[in-house]
């Protein structure tokens, strides 16, 4: 074929690259950070067949500059072109082209679902097979395979199949989705993002956003590059072994292969037994549930810091719908019972009293103990839910009065931990699991994996009571969990749903991916770089005369309280309220300057300096708000947060002057995120 260029050899030798398509076609370009990188494919446009578009198995796929005039159109026929050649593959049988027909199909048709608004305006006049076809809101039918013969077309191969094999349905049922679906599937509507920024809720995407500062550990993070690919590979390789070994077997070792994964970073014992969940409120449900399970008594569930905790929280503990479709994806009514559970009293202890202000460590201590030993003294069982790092960086109940409760006669009382943040260095995980405490996580805070990667980690003590308990778990957890995200030897779990949640796995896959990269920084290096980090985040903060912290002045006190450097003695959340006229902004103002922070604003600044245009075309993702009073009247608190990819991201070429320099330029973003902060402030017509 003549006049054939690869794609990346292009851009001097070509007209496509005209003048006002450049900037779209980069805009456009950059999205190939979700498509799958496959070696040894080649992509080559044709000038002189501009209408082509043509995948030659294995080797390459060619399209024409037709479809390159608009780089959307090109876009969706290539990530169609890497998914047809990333099944092909994985398979076993080279013959068998439909499965690589309809993977593709589907893959590509909820790529164009994903797409940005104005992306697929582009395409809003544009009449090709490919893309006429994946607009039809229809679910690929495999009993009917002549409707896909036309995709044949693109390879050349002729399909002799005419039954779709029964072993491919539930590979094509859970690996043909786009890596950025699997990363926000399987959770709840609060991962969905939207049609234009293609954010979800907690101001980040399922896919990698490094146009933005990010500081938002304390809330959720979209997923990195690093960990990105990395998730990206695995579906890979989980489809060609599905396709060798069988899916059910290739799932479990691959959920099995997370947990030891898991394991291995904290330097867990494998009597650990670890359960994932879609969210830390599904694990508060899964607490309920195992907790019901292994006593006789009522129980009582004593919660500290009730106000800091996930929204679901209590619902989840009483056995209670905390949403209005589970991560199954079945419908149910938030706030009513789910089958099976019994009553329970539920004690909130919330860290802020009546007026917002921040109770004392001997008066939540004071609390805690009462709850606890007027509830024994009903013969209660008592689940009491310790909090290491709330969402603003504190902990309840200190550790003399868990010693003080230790010393109690008769005291019938599991201990869970609530360490979603994760602000814990491997020996903290060991020493609360050693005291036979359940540990309650995520790798979607402090380590900065998609949110939504929940997990329980038991210790052998509850294990063994768990293994041999004959009651069942409540039944109408089968609309929540899948029996193969349990442990295979608790026969409590074996009615729940068939099945497997991808959407859990992959957003863990991408999270241990971080926590592997983390803890290959040198113990050192990784502690003065979160010194360094936090020492200038809380000087920063308080330096700003419209910013006020939280949290006084317990950082430095606490950073020396040991003489080892620990997750634990130093303040990693940095919560503030924001002020204007010396008053703390009201809660829709706050949430307001939020959004505005995280968004491109440099169309309301088109009049000023190139430096102030720059700075509020910056986009910067902290903390979400939180609602806190100050002096009495409600308003809210921003959040800026060390996370885990400031250490390792730093680390590169295990080169120390680099290490530094790169924590240097992130402190270099903190100061751009406050001075955005001071512009929209001085703009205040953008609150309005």
């Amino acid at each position: 074929m003549t006049n054939n260029i690869s794609l990346e050899n292009q851009y001097k030798r070509t007209r496509l690259f005209e003048k006002e398509n450049v900037n779209y076609l980069v805009h456009v370009l950059k999205r190939f950070n979700t498509v799958p990188k496959i070696n040894n494919i080649n992509i080559i446009t044709s000038n002189d067949k501009p209408e082509i578009f043509k995948i030659v198995p294995n080797k390459s796929i060619v399209i024409g500059s037709l479809y390159l005039k608009n780089p959307v159109l090109a876009l969706v026929y290539l990530r169609y072109g890497i998914e047809w050649q990333l099944w092909y593959k994985a398979l076993n049988n080279k013959e068998d082209t439909v499965l690589c027909d309809l993977a593709a199909l589907k893959v590509t048709r909820i790529f164009y679902k994903l797409l940005p608004k104005e992306d697929k305006e582009k395409l809003e006049e544009v009449h090709f097979y490919l893309i006429d076809k994946i607009r039809k809101e229809e679910d690929v039918n495999t009993a009917q395979l002549d409707k896909y013969k036309e995709l044949e077309s693109f390879h050349g191969l002729k399909n002799q199949i005419k039954t779709f094999k029964d072993s491919w349905k539930p590979i094509l049922e859970n690996l043909a989705k786009p890596t950025e679906y699997l990363l926000m599937d399987g959770g709840d509507l609060r991962l969905n993002i939207d049609e234009i920024f293609l954010l979800n809720k907690y101001g980040c995407r399922p896919f990698p956003r490094p146009e933005a500062f990010t500081f938002a550990s304390s809330t959720a993070t979209s997923v990195s590059n690093y960990s990105f690919d990395k998730a990206d590979k695995v579906r890979s390789i989980l489809i060609k072994n599905s396709l060798k070994y069988g899916f059910t077997d290739t799932t479990i070792d691959f959920a099995e292969s997370l947990k030891d994964n898991l394991r291995t970073a904290f330097d867990l014992k494998e009597k650990n037994e670890i359960i994932f969940s879609p969210s830390g409120t599904d694990s508060s449900l899964q607490i309920a549930a195992i907790t019901q399970i292994i006593t006789k008594k009522e129980i009582t569930h004593v919660l500290v810091a009730s106000d800091e905790t996930g929204s679901g929280v209590p619902a989840a503990l009483k056995g209670c719908h905390f949403e209005n479709t589970t991560a199954l994806n079945f419908p149910i009514k938030k706030g009513d019972r789910i089958k099976g559970f019994k009553d329970v009293e539920l004690i909130k202890i919330p860290f802020r009293d009546e007026t917002g202000k921040l109770k004392s460590t001997a008066q939540l201590d004071s609390e805690v103990y009462t709850a606890i030993t007027e509830t024994n003294k009903l013969g209660r069982q008592v689940v009491l839910h310790v909090m290491d790092h709330s969402k603003l960086g504190y902990q309840s109940p200190s550790e003399e009065m868990m010693q003080k409760l230790d010393a109690l006669n008769n005291l019938s009382m599991q201990v869970i931990i609530d360490a979603a943040q994760l602000r814990l260095d491997p020996s903290d995980v060991r020493k609360y699991l050693s005291k036979g405490y359940i540990m309650s996580i995520t790798g979607s805070k402090y380590f900065t994996g998609p949110p939504y990667s929940g997990a329980l980690i038991f210790p052998e003590s509850v294990s063994k009571l768990v293994h041999a308990t004959k009651n069942k778990l409540p039944e109408g957890l089968t609309a929540y969990f899948n029996h193969s995200d349990w442990p295979t030897n608790w026969s409590c779990a074996k009615e729940l749903s068939e099945g497997f949640n991808y959407g859990s796995y992959m957003r863990w896959k991408a999270a241990l991916v971080e926590m592997d990269r983390y803890f290959k920084t040198p113990v050192l290096y990784r502690n003065m770089g979160i010194e360094m980090f936090c020492n200038f985040v809380e000087d920063s903060i308080k330096d700003a005369a419209f910013l006020e912290p939280i949290y006084g002045n317990d950082t430095r006190a606490n950073t020396f309280k040991d003489e080892e450097f620990s997750m634990r003695n130093i303040r990693t959340i940095f919560p503030f309220f924001i002020l204007k006229n010396k008053e703390a902004l009201p809660v829709d103002k706050v949430k307001k300057l939020y959004v505005l922070l995280n968004s491109d604003l440099s169309q309301q600044f088109k009049n000023h300096s190139i430096e102030t245009i720059r700075l509020a075309a910056q986009k910067c993702h902290i903390g979400q708000a939180v609602n806190v009073k100050y002096n009495h009247l409600q308003s809210a608190i921003l959040r800026i947060s060390l996370g885990a990819r400031v250490i390792s991201e730093s680390w590169v070429n295990r080169d120390i002057s680099i290490y530094f320099r790169n924590i240097e330029l992130q402190l270099n973003q903190i100061t751009v995120i406050i001075k955005k902060i001071d512009l929209i402030l001085n703009n205040s017509d953008l609150l309005d």
